[in-house]
C-alpha cells in the first residue's frame, strides 16, 4: 500500500503573511492598490468627517474602496459579502491591511459616496484596461466580460474611447445600484447562520 505523508484539515496553523506581498505587480489588485495610494485625489470622501480633535477613528476611504471595488471586480456587490471576503480572503485581507470593517459600515460608505466611488472606479478601469489587466478579474454584472487584449480599440479614436468609457460607467453604475438592491434585502441562509454562530461564540 502506498505510503503518503499524513495531513489533517482541521487543525490551526500560525502563519507569517506579509501583506505586501500579496498583492503581486501586473495585476488587477495591485494597480488598484497603487493607483488608489499614489495617483487618485481622494479629498472629496474626507468632507463628512469631524472625528480629528475627538471622537471613535475611522476607517480610511482608501481602505473601504479599495475592498468595495476589487468586490465589485470579482462580481461581489454586497456588503455581508465584503466583510466575510475581508475575514477569509487573503487578497481582501491584503488590500484591507487585515481590517474587517463591518458591512453596515460599508453600506453606509457606499450609499453616502456614489459620485465619488464611480469616479474613482472609472479611473482605475480605464487604467487597467489600456494595462491588459481586466482579463483576470470578473467584471461582468450585465454578463459580459470586458475585453483585455492588445486590439486597436485599445488606442483608438476619440469616439471609440468615448464609448469604451461610457460602457464602464453603465456597469460601474449597475454595480452600485445592485450593491444598494442587496444591502436592503433580508440576510440569506448563510449571513443567519454567520449570525447565528456569532451569537453562541458570545455566550
Amino acid at each position: 500500500m502506498p505510503n503518503f505523508k499524513k495531513y489533517n484539515y482541521n487543525q490551526d496553523a500560525m502563519v507569517v503573511i506579509n501583506f505586501e506581498e500579496q498583492i503581486q505587480p501586473n495585476t488587477f489588485e495591485f494597480t488598484l492598490h497603487h493607483l488608489i495610494d499614489q495617483h487618485i485625489d481622494l479629498s472629496a470622501f474626507h468632507e463628512h468627517y469631524n472625528n480629528d480633535s475627538g471622537g471613535r477613528s475611522a476607517y480610511d476611504p482608501a481602505i473601504l474602496l479599495k475592498i468595495i471595488l476589487f468586490a465589485y471586480a470579482k462580481g461581489i456587490t454586497s456588503s455581508r459579502e465584503i466583510q466575510w471576503q475581508c475575514e477569509h480572503n487573503i487578497i481582501f485581507k491584503a488590500l484591507s491591511c487585515d481590517s474587517v470593517p463591518h458591512f453596515t459600515g460599508i453600506a453606509s460608505f457606499v450609499s453616502r459616496y456614489p459620485e465619488a466611488i464611480e469616479s474613482v472606479f472609472e479611473q482605475v478601469l480605464l487604467v487597467c484596461d489600456e494595462q491588459g489587466l481586466l482579463g483576470n478579474v470578473l467584471f461582468a454584472i450585465d454578463g459580459c466580460k470586458m475585453s483585455s487584449n492588445a486590439a486597436k480599440e485599445h488606442s483608438g479614436t476619440l469616439p471609440e474611447l468615448e464609448a469604451k468609457r461610457d460602457k464602464i460607467q453603465r456597469k460601474i453604475r449597475a454595480c452600485l445600484k445592485e450593491h444598494k438592491k442587496l444591502d436592503g434585502r433580508k440576510p440569506g441562509e448563510r449571513e443567519r447562520k454567520k449570525q447565528l454562530e456569532s451569537a453562541s461564540n458570545t455566550l
